[in-house]
């Protein structure tokens, strides 16, 4: 399955050149994956959340690094394991003999941008450590709360191949991620272009020589434009429309929440910003509506018998609904 990198129509002038900057530089590095990109650039500005998905190998990993290094955030990963416990993710209290306190040490969950690999590798009780963190951006420890940071975002990667020692998310978990990216296989053209990288050992393909373009009060800046960008009533009720026919789709068994209304309009919004507009249009809801709900959904057993996919069942709600003109 290739990676549709040339799915995004617009092609007019950026009107923020900062972010122009950022998708170059991603993607002269992250070969081949141009619309998982422009997914991660618009989660970013839409302060959402986000779980990649793909087999080993097609830069998940690095393109969460990345983007931390060219944000000039603070980077933390943890990796997720069989027996991983929720302490080893948000941190401990260990008790100070010099002082006769407790002093906390807080865990790998507090950063920036935090890279969770292989999320489906942790049992229940460690997922549900990750709630209140991804929702309410902080973290509650005997009784203390320890707030994030404003630009908090949690990159999560997991591998649909191999489920031997995986435990499936639970839906309240998978509901607070704004996108799931199915990251595919490069073309043959971008693949070749990945070799010539590697052998010819160019500079930048080395994260510890990539300069940050942005900084901190940049992504809160175009966090807060993006927030200002016009959506029209007749959008948003083709939002709803769209929400609404995946509680009435015969192959669908758990339908979208408001809380995926509430992505996919914000989502929108950030897109629109990334393609350099100050309005969002139907074609952003069209393209989005797969990546905000395709992990929200569930279908019945007997459309999975009859191979039906969530692809399939989200394409046929779009092209159901009436779009505004």
């Amino acid at each position: 399955m290739e990676d549709n990198q040339n799915s995004t129509p617009f092609s007019g002038q950026v009107t923020d050149n900062r972010i122009e900057s950022m998708r170059s530089a991603i993607n002269n590095i992250v070969i081949g994956q141009a619309w998982s990109v422009d997914l991660l650039l618009t989660a970013i500005l839409a302060n959402g959340h986000v779980l990649i998905e793909g087999v080993p190998g097609v830069a998940k990993t690095l393109s969460a690094r990345l983007i931390a290094k060219l944000i000039d955030a603070k980077f933390s990963r943890v990796q997720f394991t069989s027996d991983i416990m929720p302490s080893d993710v948000l941190g401990t209290n260990v008790f100070n003999m010099g002082t006769n306190k407790f002093d906390f040490h807080a865990g790998p969950i507090f950063g920036d941008i935090v890279l969770v690999d292989e999320i489906n590798r942790a049992p229940a009780k460690t997922q549900s450590a990750l709630f209140e963190v991804m929702e309410e951006k902080q973290a509650t420890i005997d009784g203390v709360r320890y707030p994030m940071s404003d630009i908090y975002t949690v990159f999560a990667t997991q591998n649909p191949i191999e489920q031997e020692g995986t435990y499936r998310l639970p839906e309240a978990q998978m509901d607070r991620f704004m996108f799931k990216v199915v990251v595919g296989y490069p073309n043959a053209d971008s693949e070749l272009e990945v070799l010539r990288l590697h052998n010819s050992s160019t500079a930048f393909s080395k994260l510890d020589q990539v300069s940050p373009l942005l900084s901190h009060d940049d992504i809160i800046e175009l966090r807060q434009k993006a927030q200002s960008v016009h959506v029209d009533d007749k959008l948003m009720s083709y939002i709803v429309q769209i929400i609404a026919q995946t509680r009435q789709h015969q192959n669908i068994y758990v339908a979208a929440s408001p809380r995926a209304s509430i992505a996919l309009l914000n989502s929108a919004k950030a897109f629109a910003l990334v393609n350099g507009r100050d309005f969002a249009i139907p074609d952003d809801i069209k393209m989005l509506a797969t990546p905000v709900l395709q992990h929200r959904i569930s279908l019945t057993a007997e459309a999975e018998m009859n191979g039906v996919t969530i692809e399939q069942v989200v394409k046929d709600i779009i092209n159901k609904v009436e779009v505004p003109k």
